[in-house]
């Protein structure tokens, strides 16, 4: 249970620096995770950010009708059906850059104090146990057909 608890505490830690910045940067908590996702470039539909973001699928239309009144996101066609994809503009990258570089910088920064200290396979392990509490939580709560 101890190394369950110290877990949670940092996940729980790091959603709120994230939380925290988006804040100070002057950007909702959704727009910001939106915008992070998509920095990378790569198209997604809105099922495929909600499922990513683990959030509602109103939600993320909400903010991305929002971004998009903006002039920070377009819809483009996509390669399933006719569902559209979502990808930042010009504007929406140099928004998004604005917003994210500090964040980036931080990441970064913390990241290689990590690495000095530890091997790169921490995070094989972060991952790892990600891929674990999502099973076990399908199986034994999302899943369930009784409340």
């Amino acid at each position: 249970r101890d190394y369950l608890d110290r877990f949670y505490v940092c996940s729980n830690r790091m959603d709120g620096l994230y939380y925290l910045a988006a804040r100070r940067l002057g950007v909702n908590g959704n727009t910001f995770s939106l915008l992070y996702s998509l920095d990378d470039g790569r198209p997604r539909s809105q099922k495929q950010l909600s499922e990513e973001l683990l959030i509602p699928k109103t939600t993320v239309n909400t903010v991305v009708k929002e971004c998009i009144q903006a002039g920070y996101l377009q819809l483009v066609p996509g390669g399933h059906g006719k569902e559209k994809e979502i990808t930042l503009t010009e504007q929406g990258r140099a928004y998004a850059r604005r917003i994210l570089q500090p964040i980036y910088d931080a990441e970064e920064q913390a990241m290689a104090r990590t690495l000095e200290q530890f091997s790169p396979d921490f995070l094989l392990a972060v991952e790892a146990l990600t891929e674990q509490l999502c099973r076990s939580f399908h199986e034994h709560i999302l899943d369930r057909k009784e409340p």
